[in-house]
């Protein structure tokens, strides 16, 4: 055997190790894919991404095996950040936050409501991380931007202690590293993944989602949610009842619950806006996750935040003033209003069609939505897209 045929030998047994885990990675369908119809264009990725500087990077802790005694040691968890411009961008974004229902946790909202000024990433993981990732964070931006002043960061939760040992305390500081280290731009993943790892929507296995949107007037909007909401019921997707007419024959998880649970989403935009139009921005969140059947239950906690990637002199503490540019037209608004409720719908929608069944803490099992089945009710109440040349 020659060196160089040895050498092709090599390259090719290569290939098939690793080609058939990145075709299934390219592979894993979306629910545009499975033909569900959504109202607007999205962006080339359709993920909150697609606003032009935006990073995310996730750290995912799937580790140990459910034990039906205990949920120690049985870790379905993780952390997301989200870059407003980039990971090596520190400039701040005017933002803005809204509560749909307020049994949650989002740090630094009481400064980003006095200064519309969002000043770092936006980091989302579970219930009882939140005070670890915060204080990972600040560490962070010490190390990467040497940090000389106080630092107010942005980190949510939804609760998964349903799937996760959550009392274990297992987010560390290197896993806030990893994510805020590995952020990227371009498509980036769903479902079982970052904060959304342990997470259910609407009774089945849910997590996190994204999608994005291309307004008349030339701006994008993305959005990325991390579910853990809903009645399933109450599910509806493309205005069909998707969870009626599946019943109760799939999921072992919550398949009576009353919605308890929580959703985070977050909403960028390139458009300039204002802090009081971006608050605007998050307020219409609420009408997304109205559309798949979320009511803001009682005990939900509901709470989402915005920003805009435009101006970027907002941080310019050099001049005593400084000159903006914002949306001025009640048209380009609503259309921006539009965007966000439409990427919050599909966001949802692809945060349960990516997300894979789970067993976890105590032997509990969160089943997928299955693909099939939602297919045939769409079919049935003519809502299916079908694929050409079928």
């Amino acid at each position: 055997m020659t060196s160089s045929f040895r050498s092709m030998f090599a390259v090719g047994l290569l290939l098939l190790l690793v080609l058939p885990h990145a075709v299934s990675a390219q592979s894993k369908p979306r629910a545009r894919d499975l033909g569900v119809p959504f109202e607007g264009n999205p962006g080339p990725v359709n993920a909150i991404t697609d606003v032009p500087g935006v990073e995310v990077g996730y750290a995912t802790l799937i580790i140990g095996e459910p034990k039906q005694d205990t949920a120690s040691g049985t870790v379905r968890t993780g952390v997301t950040a989200i870059w407003p411009r980039g990971k090596e961008n520190s400039t701040p974004v005017f933002g803005g936050w809204f509560t749909l229902n307020g049994n949650g946790e989002m740090t630094g909202t009481t400064w980003l409501e006095e200064s519309g000024l969002l000043g770092g990433p936006v980091m989302i993981t579970n219930t009882h991380s939140v005070g670890l990732v915060r204080d990972a964070v600040i560490a962070h931006q010490i190390k990467k931007w040497h940090l000389d002043t106080w630092s107010l960061p942005v980190v949510a939760e939804t609760y998964d202690g349903r799937l996760n040992d959550v009392n274990g305390f297992h987010v560390k500081e290197e896993h806030v590293f990893e994510a805020l280290d590995k952020a990227h731009g371009g498509a980036i993943a769903e479902g079982n993944v970052g904060g959304g790892t342990g997470m259910t929507c609407h009774g089945f296995k849910g997590g996190t989602g994204t999608s994005s949107r291309k307004t008349e007037d030339g701006y994008t909007v993305g959005v990325l949610v991390q579910a853990n909401h809903g009645n399933k019921r109450r599910l509806t997707i493309a205005g069909v009842p998707v969870g009626e007419e599946i019943g109760d024959r799939t999921s072992r998880i919550d398949s009576a619950s009353d919605g308890t649970g929580s959703i985070i989403i977050v909403i960028g935009t390139d458009a300039p806006l204002l802090p009081h139009q971006i608050k605007g921005l998050a307020k219409r969140a609420s009408l997304g996750v109205g559309r798949v059947g979320g009511l803001g239950e009682n005990s939900s906690g509901d709470i989402f935040v915005a920003f805009s990637t435009a101006n970027s002199n907002v941080g310019d503490t050099k001049n005593p003033t400084i000159q903006l540019t914002a949306v001025n037209s009640g048209r380009t608004l609503n259309r921006l209003y539009a965007a966000v409720v439409q990427s919050t719908e599909e966001s949802i929608v692809n945060a349960l069609v990516a997300a894979e069944t789970m067993t976890g803490a105590q032997g509990r099992k969160a089943d997928t939505l299955p693909h099939d089945r939602l297919k045939e009710i769409l079919k049935k109440y003519g809502r299916l897209i079908e694929a050409k040349g079928k």
